[in-house]
């Protein structure tokens, strides 16, 4: 273990280790994003493996699941993994992620079985691999943004998100080359990669962070997921024909499906108001940075999805083979051609996380997603048969747009929580993220199909039929729903040889019409009118798309860092400013010490009388908003001292002397604690039963502010939990010393606020 940097004289984590935890950390999401799409481009390689037929009716949806499987389970798991994080250990997450990760990877390439047996084997290895890789993405946002400091975190966050999104660009050049030699060879590349790296997180990356209490939201964690799936599924069925319709929007089933599945996400959402730990921590959405930053990435990602397909389509079905290239090598060259949409992302993606840190996210956010949503309007005026580099240019654009977007908005997101929140948060993040690419299929596919719907049909027809095709088996051809063609070219499949084979009707016709219809031209030239049709409105919503976001992105405020970031202090500073309260944990608990009959009693200072009220009111609050109350008492001193103390001489307490104040109106709910130490934690049994209420922040008020609550303070942060001071709520006998223990000790410990202020986050975040 000797190859575990050592932290520094002030506790923060050395600069070896920062670098460290970048390096991997960028390797686990490339990874993971790589294989969100090299599957992409290595279908046409796979299908022809496992022996499937792309255009068989019930062949498409094993396509769609394999493409969107793997983004639904990350849209589901992602926060909740995140979640564990926060409970366990960021980097045992982490860890354990990298091995599930390597292990699917194998099996994935060892698959036994042959047609659809061996889709289904696939799909269900890339659901574990996608566990493995929501696991480390969830939770590698976190280690750095606890492993850097504020003003180095921008850079951080860009390098690692450009990994993500660049994993995702390159995958489709490498999907093209590994599955040229063999379909395995997608899931071997990780194989050494995910062994190696595996054993170096685990020497060298260590928990830097705090890590928090609470419990798994399983009502939240089944209504969400349940509710995403069933809508993914019912797009699935939408993008095929239904009742005479080229798709299945108006089959009942995929109604049903969608309704249901809205119902669930709306009981999600109702659930996640009442929970004690919930899944999605609503009360993070009070942030405008966070909730603007997560809506404005959730329409880029939906746009970069969808494009993504729509240029593998265009490029492999039309483009290509009008410049020479076999139907069986565009997969290849889509991916190379597409390499100047990688290479601007690449490039501006950690220039942007840089600049971020010195400029603020809110502008280079912004103009990135207007450059975004410019690069579609281009792509929309292109002529389908363009000159390339008018193409290159512009999709390189988009990957510059791409780059500037997504460091900033990531930097600024997790700049906008509190440290006991960040894998919680990279997981919200990241399901946005996930769940836009999911959608963006069905978005995507729908308008494109819609385009197609209107001049497909009687164009193939005609063009067919002029060509000697029966009239029959012209029409047959021609009514084929639209999504069979698309998926022809993007499986990269001779489409018209393989839409009439079944017929036999090619064997019908002269040499010279045979290769006329499956020559490289023909169908290109065909479908490009239809095809361009569908472009215009598919960019055209990209476009619309990137507007909304740079508009969200607006909205997200200055982008400065919230004060809970910019008040923290170093362990070994003597003084600072107070922490600002931020927020008001869904499961947060009042603990109120001291306040009881003999100690109240023999207070002086009239002031005294004011706290009271204050701690009463704070524990009326919490009991109303069903919030646990904690109320502390002491009865002596810790047994076998022997120093002298008030309670020393053997003399008995006056009776009554423990029992609480009138004033706190104690409830059957509450929680009584008895303590004969400083703080409250020490010998008393209250860390179990915050943990086993799912308690992750409390809220300390009482008597005396520099004993105990200053010792219940510092042994609450030490247990985990955020911490919040009621700063007139509490009183010392002592001014200076309570003076001392509000302005030097308790910035080092959590936020402080006022009974009021806290009352008011407590009303505004139910």
């Amino acid at each position: 273990m000797t190859d575990r940097p050592a932290p520094t004289a002030s506790g923060k984590p050395g600069d070896r280790y920062k670098w460290t935890a970048l390096t991997n950390t960028t390797a686990a999401v490339f990874m993971s994003a790589l294989d969100g799409s090299i599957v992409l481009i290595a279908l046409p390689s796979i299908f022809r493996g496992i022996h499937l037929d792309p255009l068989a009716p019930g062949n498409i949806a094993y396509l769609l699941w394999m493409i969107m499987g793997y983004r639904l389970v990350q849209a589901v798991l992602v926060v909740t993994v995140g979640r564990l994080g926060d409970m366990y250990g960021r980097v045992k997450i982490y860890n354990s992620g990298f091995a599930v990760f390597t292990f699917a990877s194998i099996l994935l390439s060892v698959d036994p079985f042959d047609g659809g047996h061996a889709a289904m084997w696939l799909i269900g290895w890339r659901v574990l691999q996608a566990v493995g890789g929501s696991m480390l993405t969830a939770n590698s946002a976190a280690i750095l943004t606890d492993a850097f400091p504020q003003e180095q975190r921008g850079f951080a966050l860009g390098v690692n998100q450009v990994a993500g999104l660049g994993g995702m660009f390159i995958g489709l050049v490498a999907g093209g080359l590994l599955s040229a030699w063999d379909w395995r060879a997608v899931f071997w590349v990780n194989v050494p990669v995910g062994v190696f790296f595996t054993l170096w997180a685990y020497r060298t990356l260590r928990e830097t962070g705090k890590r928090s209490g609470g419990r798994i939201d399983w009502w939240g964690n089944i209504t969400f997921a349940v509710g995403l799936s069933a809508i993914l599924i019912a797009v699935t069925f939408g993008l095929q024909p239904y009742g005479g319709h080229t798709m299945g929007w108006t089959n009942p089933l995929v109604d049903g499906l969608i309704i249901g599945g809205l119902a669930l996400l709306a009981a999600f959402v109702a659930i996640e108001n009442r929970v004690a730990a919930p899944m999605i921590q609503l009360s993070l959405f009070r942030s405008r940075a966070f909730t603007f930053g997560n809506l404005a990435g959730l329409a880029i990602s939906i746009g970069r999805g969808g494009m993504q397909f729509v240029l593998i389509i265009w490029l492999q079905g039309i483009w290509l083979p009008l410049h020479g290239y076999d139907y069986a090598d565009t997969p290849l060259w889509a991916g190379i051609f597409m390499l100047p949409l990688t290479a601007g992302f690449l490039a501006a993606g950690p220039v942007s996380g840089y600049l971020s840190d010195r400029l603020g996210s809110r502008g280079l956010a912004s103009g990135g997603a207007l450059l975004f949503g410019a690069s579609f309007l281009g792509l929309m005026l292109l002529p389908i048969n363009f000159s390339y580099w008018i193409f290159a240019v512009l999709i390189a654009l988009n990957g510059i747009a791409s780059g500037m977007f997504a460091s900033p908005n990531s930097s600024s997101i997790m700049g906008s929580v509190p440290a006991r929140s960040r894998g919680v948060a990279s997981g919200m993040r990241s399901t946005f993220q996930n769940s836009g690419t999911a959608v963006s299929i069905g978005v995507f596919f729908s308008l494109m199909i819609a385009g197609l719907a209107s001049s497909l049909p009687h164009t193939l027809t005609d063009g067919l039929r002029q060509h000697g095709v029966p009239a029959d088996v012209a029409a047959q051809v021609g009514n084929l729903p639209p999504v069979s063609s698309l998926f022809a070219a993007q499986l990269g499949v001779n489409p018209v040889q393989t839409l009439l084979e079944p017929s036999g009707a090619l064997n019908q016709l002269t040499t010279e019409q045979q290769q006329t219809l499956t020559g490289r031209e023909f169908f290109p030239t065909l479908i490009s009118g239809p095809f361009h049709s569908g472009l215009v409105i598919v960019f055209a919503f990209g476009a619309v798309l990137a507007l909304l976001a740079a508009i969200a992105s607006l909205l997200r405020g200055t982008g400065t860092p919230r004060p809970a970031e910019t008040t923290q202090l170093d362990p070994t500073t003597s003084e600072g400013k107070a922490m600002a309260l931020s927020t008001i944990d869904p499961a947060s608990a009042l603990i109120v010490i001291d306040l009881q009959q003999g100690i109240v009693a023999s207070q002086t200072d009239p002031a005294v009388a004011g706290i009271v009220e204050r701690s009463a009111r704070l524990a009326a609050e919490f009991r109303r908003h069903e919030l646990p109350v904690v109320l502390v008492n002491v009865t002596g001193r810790a047994p076998g001292r022997t120093e002298s103390t008030r309670f020393a001489g053997g003399t008995e307490l006056p009776a009554g002397w423990a029992d609480l104040i009138d004033e706190l109106d104690v409830q059957p709910s509450d929680h009584l604690i008895t303590k004969r130490r400083r703080s409250a934690f020490h010998d008393t049994g209250l860390d179990t039963l915050l943990r086993d209420l799912g308690v992750t922040q409390i809220v300390l008020a009482g008597i005396a502010t520099s004993s105990g609550v200053e010792s219940t303070a510092r042994a609450g942060s030490d247990h985990g939990y955020h911490v919040v001071l009621a700063t007139d709520a509490m009183s010392d006998p002592d001014s200076d010393a309570h003076r001392h223990s509000v302005e030097r000790v308790f910035p080092k410990l959590g936020e402080t606020a006022t009974a009021a202020e806290v009352i008011d986050m407590v009303e505004a975040t139910r």
